[in-house]
């Protein structure tokens, strides 16, 4: 499993579990989410707003990779981080940095009133 996948388990075995329209509304296949069943799928993890995405096997849309973040292979960012990436004036900020950052002026007293750079989703 690559280092930015994890997976989500939900088990309906002993619930009730959820209803078709809300199962497609929240874009779950309803057959694994009735009563009784167990629902497994691969989950992505933004390097940008550090978000827990559930991956959709039916999407045809290529996902975003950040190769500023991996020069290799790339990262993977959601659809959302991808939009603001995308956008003139952005300034590369992923999570890994936003924290140390934080920390960095957290831990110096000397950089009292300094704030850290803001998350994508708080611009």
């Amino acid at each position: 499993m690559p280092k930015q996948m994890g997976e989500i388990i939900v088990d309906h075995r002993a619930s009730p579990g959820l209803p078709e329209d809300v199962a497609r509304a929240a874009g779950y296949d309803p057959a694994q989410c009735g009563e009784g069943k167990i629902f497994v799928q691969d989950t992505l993890h933004c390097s940008h707003c550090n978000c827990v995405v559930v991956k959709n096997n039916a999407r045809t849309r290529e996902r975003a990779l950040c190769m500023e973040c991996d020069n290799r292979t790339g990262h993977y960012i959601c659809d959302p981080c991808d939009y603001i990436r995308r956008q003139p004036g952005y300034v590369h900020t992923p999570f890994r940095k936003y924290i140390d950052d934080y920390l960095h002026v957290a831990g110096n007293p000397c950089l009292t009133g300094v704030l850290p750079p803001k998350l994508p989703h708080e611009l």
